[in-house]
């Protein structure tokens, strides 16, 4: 008979993106007590770095804990969003049962079938919590249909199917087993964990099994193991062993271990299995790699992380522009920046190439890459990156692609538009839902490329209305022929100088400008799109001739369109194979691999050349 530890409890909470996951977490800590009374928190307190903020998505996992009635109860606060799936099957190791949270108006989403599945593969206990309960239209037993729809169709078994359902509003801090009445706190849910989620098995007297699935850095403390202690008992102070990826051990001693309680890590003496622990002492110590006494090695399986499907190439800016906006703008400076990213982001790879001033850099998505750069550009980095590309691999001897399960909710009349643009990108129809409420759920298969820089496409064609969703489902053989891509050309800047107003109202009937006046440009950066499909070269630097002469139309006030500002994402989406991306910290422009008008056609006339034979 197992021994189990009745005093814990772990489980991860996931979800789509905005589904609600860490506001719900908020109400958990509030309602349990572990803030006192007098204690100001910010909203969403979880999401702790400025960029998940600003854009109110989870980037990071992060572990908080709680006392409800006796019992510890571990949350692991995961990523809602595919790019950041890495972190979300680490996380699944680390406990023993989820709440799948479900917004009870939009129901499944793509990613409620990314992390469920991931879920379901490790066998977890999964509780089911319908949120957003009190939002207009919504439809909370036809959900819960849906979920169970989603589990069979995920290959869950008898006892998963049996899950419990919780309905409630994060944001009023209520929960109730009733679909139509909630009561004023969250206790249905916290008794429903009690009652549902397994307990550890408490085997504290055998040989120590720590594994490590996150990491963090302290300037104090240096590398930051966070994982779960599987077997034993772990002490500070104690000789360990740490069994390495490569199958070397190294020894250390443990320095600190710290617990979690609310927002707040709190150093403790020792911890046993079962518990959630963070470790240092061990610089060297990677994700995947187990902690065990001195002399009793025994690995744990090393965790399996899903490989990246894109790649950029991150180069050193050699723009005209050069140095002037960055802190760190050498080569070596931004190598040792990317090798201390992977220190704590296994999803990422980071590959040298023939130049020392350029590397690869493969993720797991646009999102997972654009927020390293907007990191990066935001500690004083300066460089610059090529378009996205997919990562095309052999499976069976094929050449095969990523394809991405695509979800789109339009208002009716924007369907016909949206189906035949992703039948342009290759995309194939699984499923077509109009539900009588004006609005259609959309279904596709699309390869990843020909998603690179739809986005924007489809914002436009929906007016905004549009919500599209999608998530990395496997790889196929390639799509022959060109799939997605820009299909309108650039308006290239001829001079150095400062933009003018009367130099861009010159060029304005050629296309939407980028840049307002003042903006200083330099020869061979994008300064527009043209309305046609060729680039054209254009001199925005212009300035109007002072005569004495006084024409006798006077000049007419001309009103100058609004120039077009684009995001880190726009920008990276919009790219074209002969462009780059320049970042630094106060610029986002878009340029021209080869700057010089004349070596710019010499190379495309080669290239066409080359392609012919």
């Amino acid at each position: 008979m197992l021994n189990l530890r009745q005093d814990i409890k772990n489980i991860a909470i996931i979800a789509h993106v905005d589904h609600g996951k860490t506001t719900l977490v908020d109400q958990m800590l509030h309602q349990s007590g572990t803030f006192r009374s007098n204690e100001h928190v910010n909203e969403r307190a979880m999401d702790s770095n400025d960029l998940e903020k600003e854009r109110g998505i989870t980037i990071l996992a992060k572990n908080t804990a709680i006392n409800y009635e006796g019992t510890r109860i571990n949350i692991m606060d995961t990523p809602g969003h595919a790019d950041f799936g890495g972190e979300v099957e680490r996380i699944m190791k680390m406990v023993d049962g989820v709440l799948l949270v479900v917004d009870a108006y939009e129901g499944c989403m793509p990613q409620t079938r990314f992390v469920l599945k991931k879920a379901l593969e490790q066998k977890l206990t999964p509780i089911v919590v319908v949120n957003k309960i009190d939002r207009d239209f919504a439809r909370p037993e036809e959900v819960v249909d849906e979920v169970i729809d989603l589990f069979i169709e995920l290959g869950a078994d008898e006892d998963q199917l049996e899950f419990p359902v919780v309905f409630a509003s994060a944001i009023k801090g209520t929960a109730s087993t009733d679909p139509h009445q909630q009561d004023d706190n969250m206790k249905a849910l916290f008794d429903s964990i009690i009652e549902n989620i397994p307990s550890p098995v408490d085997n504290s007297g055998e040989p120590l099994q720590f594994q490590v699935s996150l990491l963090d850095y302290n300037d104090y403390l240096g590398r930051i193991g966070i994982g779960r202690i599987f077997r034993g008992t772990m002490e500070v102070g104690q000789a360990v062993s740490l069994m390495k990826l490569d199958g070397s051990v190294k020894k250390f001693r443990v320095t600190k271990i710290f617990g979690f309680l609310g927002l707040k890590r709190v150093e403790i003496q020792e911890a046993k299995a079962g518990d959630l622990v963070a470790v240092s002492g061990m610089e060297e110590i990677n994700v995947g790699e187990t902690v065990c006494p001195e002399g009793q090695e025994e690995a744990l399986p090393i965790l399996r992380i899903d490989e990246p499907t894109l790649k950029m190439t991150f180069l050193v800016n050699n723009s005209p522009f050069a140095g002037r906006e960055g802190k760190y703008v050498t080569s070596r400076k931004i190598e040792e920046r990317l090798r201390s990213q992977l220190e704590t982001d296994v999803s990422l790879r980071v590959d040298n190439t023939e130049s020392p001033d350029a590397w690869i850099v493969s993720g797991r998505g646009e999102l997972h890459l654009s927020i390293l750069i907007e990191n990066m550009r935001r500690e004083g980095y300066e460089l610059q990156v090529s378009k996205p590309e997919v990562i095309v691999r052999m499976v069976d001897g094929v050449r095969s692609e990523p394809v991405e399960r695509v979800q789109i909710d339009v208002p009716e009349e924007y369907t016909g538009a949206v189906m035949e643009s992703l039948g342009a990108r290759k995309g194939e129809m699984l499923n077509m839902i109009n539900n009588g409420s004006g609005q259609v759920r959309l279904e596709f298969m699309v390869p990843a490329r020909g998603l690179i820089g739809y986005s924007t496409e489809f914002l436009t064609q929906t007016r905004g209305y549009g919500i599209l969703n999608h998530t990395f489902d496997s790889y196929q053989p390639m799509h022959q022929g060109q799939v997605g891509g820009r299909r309108q050309g650039v308006l290239v800047s001829m001079e150095h100088g400062k933009a003018s107003q009367y130099g861009i109202i010159n060029v304005e009937d050629r296309g939407t400008i980028f840049v307002e006046p003042g903006t200083e440009v330099y020869e061979g950066m994008i300064v527009g799109e043209h309305t046609r499909e060729n680039d054209i070269t254009v001199n925005i630097t212009k300035v109007k001739q002072m005569t004495n002469m006084r024409s006798a139309n006077k000049d007419q006030t001309v009103s100058m369109k609004k120039p077009r500002v684009m995001s880190l994402e726009e920008s990276l989406e919009y790219l074209n194979e002969d462009e780059y991306c320049e970042v630094t910290p106060e610029s986002i422009r878009l340029r021209k691999k080869i700057l010089d008008k004349n070596e710019r056609e010499r190379a495309t006339k080669k290239s066409k050349v080359a392609k012919q034979n």
